[in-house]
């Protein structure tokens, strides 16, 4: 039997739900456990903890914009394994988004209280990218994804020498977020122009500073 097609106020209401969903802590629960699973706590000061949340509160919010993303793409792509594909993707960001959560939460710590303005503004340059095409939104999803592992590779360095259980957070999410990306080049995604990577790069540099601290 086959489902009748959602309406427009259907998928309003789904991305309402996903919004909230993604943005109201504790609501998000991933399919995986943490990799930050047995890995000893150790002590850290209280100006490695304060430092440790504040990274690890940029790379939650990180997750925020890429369910947004990837939201915003699938409800304009043209093409149907493209829009799954979106959607499987943003299935396995919801690990990390938990995954951030938690550690967030051990580090006696919170998400950002700016995270439905950066999901609003992702979600609609998700929207913007599929309206492009799905090669330009595929190639968006490949950059977007570059972009992310280079400042967890980044990331990575700064955390307290000792805080192994971030430390394995991050590791699984690079390996996860640039399979990702290949995936999307290897599906036909092109190479954006370089001043539209610039802009990404600036809106990311905006974003990392204002949620470090709130």
């Amino acid at each position: 039997m086959s489902r009748s097609p959602l309406t427009f106020i259907d998928q309003c209401l789904l991305q309402f739900d996903q919004a909230l969903r993604t943005c109201v802590p504790g609501a998000s629960h991933g399919d995986r456990e943490t990799p930050a699973r047995g890995v000893d706590e150790q002590e850290l000061s209280k100006e490695e903890k304060r430092h440790a949340a504040g990274l690890m509160r940029i790379n939650h919010t990180g997750e925020v914009c890429a369910q947004a993303l990837y939201a915003g793409q699938a409800s304009t792509a043209k093409l149907d394994e493209v829009r799954e594909s979106m959607e499987h993707a943003a299935a396995e960001e919801v690990d990390h988004l938990a995954w951030c959560e938690q550690r967030l939460e051990e580090l006696d710590s919170r998400p950002s209280v700016l995270n439905p303005v950066w999901y609003g503004l992702s979600f609609g340059m998700g929207a913007l990218a599929g309206l492009a095409g799905d090669k330009w939104s595929l190639g968006f999803v490949a950059e977007t994804e570059r972009q992310v592992c280079d400042h967890l590779e980044q990331h990575m360095t700064r955390l307290p020498e000792q805080d192994e259980k971030s430390k394995a957070v991050l590791a699984q999410m690079i390996i996860d977020e640039r399979q990702h990306g290949e995936t999307a080049a290897a599906a036909g995604g092109v190479d954006l122009p370089a001043p539209f990577k610039h802009a990404m790069s600036t809106l990311s540099q905006v974003m990392k500073k204002t949620t470090y601290h709130i």
